[in-house]
């Protein structure tokens, strides 16, 4: 694992790049990351994570007591230690608000199709967890069965965590959450979400074996598809509704018609 020094450095440069990306405001989300068994380097509560320097970062211990550090840590950072202590494989994590995939989650809409294959590959597929109230143990149980099998988790009316070997690999993956979400919702708008079939989903699931991504669960092959973010028409109901008026004004023009020339006999 790499030096404090570099894990500090890069806990920072992620809160920045988080921010810079819209993915937080004002002084939403943390990241954090295990140091040792018993260690874990995290931000703190009430400080922009487009602001953070190295010096402000906290140290925890697995039990959620604050060791080292002079700002005080985030209550969420007991929803990160519970997820260090199911997951062994990865050292970080990164809780966020990036409003499309958000917005996916406020609706109650998952991202577990298999549309995108970079998405497969790498994540399989986005699960929603139910809600849970932060800051207490409420927002970690919903979580927790669908950790052991996923690295990226849509929380119900709050936002999106996500898992991996460094800050930076969290980060991406937060990063690949929300451009999903952001393809996704113009898919939705256009009225079309083209599934890939199982035939291909099994070819990019064998892909996956080359990467070493061979315990994480792959996508809904099945799985139906979202409502429609905006109501649309549909090209039927519009052409029976233009036909509609046309009747109506022919009708209109015949009856003037006939008026006048009842009114000329």
């Amino acid at each position: 694992m790499n030096s404090v020094y570099a894990l500090r450095r890069e806990i920072c440069e992620v809160g920045r790049r988080t921010y810079q990306r819209g993915y937080v405001a004002a002084n939403d989300g943390n990241i954090s990351c295990r140091m040792s068994d018993d260690r874990v380097l995290c931000t703190p509560t009430g400080v922009s994570k487009g602001f953070l320097s190295e010096d402000m970062l906290a140290i925890c211990d697995m039990d959620g007591k604050q060791v080292a550090g002079s700002l005080k840590i985030s209550s969420e950072v007991r929803m990160h230690l519970e997820i260090y202590r199911v997951r062994a494989d990865i050292n970080a994590v990164v809780h966020a608000h990036p409003p499309t995939a958000t917005g996916f989650a406020v609706a109650g809409i998952d991202l577990t199709q298999c549309v995108l294959p970079e998405v497969i590959l790498g994540l399989g597929g986005i699960p929603l967890a139910a809600y849970g109230t932060p800051g207490g143990p409420e927002i970690v149980e919903p979580i927790l069965p669908l950790v052991r099998e996923y690295d990226a988790i849509l929380m119900a009316n709050h936002g999106v965590v996500t898992l991996g070997r460094n800050p930076m690999d969290a980060h991406f993956r937060m990063e690949t959450v929300e451009h999903f979400a952001q393809i996704a919702l113009v898919a939705h708008q256009l009225g079309a979400v083209k599934t890939l079939n199982p035939r291909q989903v099994d070819d990019l699931i064998r892909i996956r074996g080359n990467y070493g991504i061979t315990d994480r669960p792959g996508c809904q092959v099945n799985a139906a598809a979202p409502p429609s973010v905006l109501p649309s028409r549909e090209p039927d109901d519009e052409a029976k509704a233009a036909g509609g008026e046309a009747a109506a004004e022919l009708v209109e023009r015949v009856t003037r018609e006939v008026m006048r020339q009842l009114r000329n006999a």
